[in-house]
């Protein structure tokens, strides 16, 4: 599996950004995909999860009841629909799908990782 994330940008706090995740590869639609993060200095963070069919998703504390993960397996992609941006979300959004589909928050559970995408919220 191959995954390009793009849809980052650059935003006033408040407001909203989409990325997606475009994915390649025949067994796209089986896997769990997740979206993590990572700021200057810290860690890459679990951000949101989704199961191979959509219906369980999971998110960080964090970004809970902001922000909203949704998946097309027929088109391939998986979005993050981020609304009431604050400048602490400011980082590198990256997309990653787990084919063992284990709903985890680790970032060693996640064998396909995209490039990433720049997330910047301005106060």
């Amino acid at each position: 599996v191959q995954l390009q994330a793009s849809g980052g940008g650059l935003v006033q706090a408040g407001g909203s950004l989409r990325p997606s995740c475009a994915a390649s590869g025949r067994t796209f639609s089986t896997y769990t995909m997740g979206w993590f993060r990572q700021a200057p200095g810290n860690e890459r963070e679990f951000v949101a999860s989704i199961s191979w069919s959509g219906v369980r998703t999971h998110y960080a504390d964090a970004v809970k009841g902001r922000f909203t993960i949704s998946r097309d397996n027929a088109k391939k992609l998986v979005y993050l629909q981020m609304n009431s941006l604050k400048p602490e979300d400011t980082a590198v959004y990256y997309c990653a799908s787990d084919p063992g589909n284990r709903a985890s928050t680790a970032v060693a559970a996640y064998a396909y990782w995209g490039q990433g995408t720049q997330v910047t919220v301005s106060s």
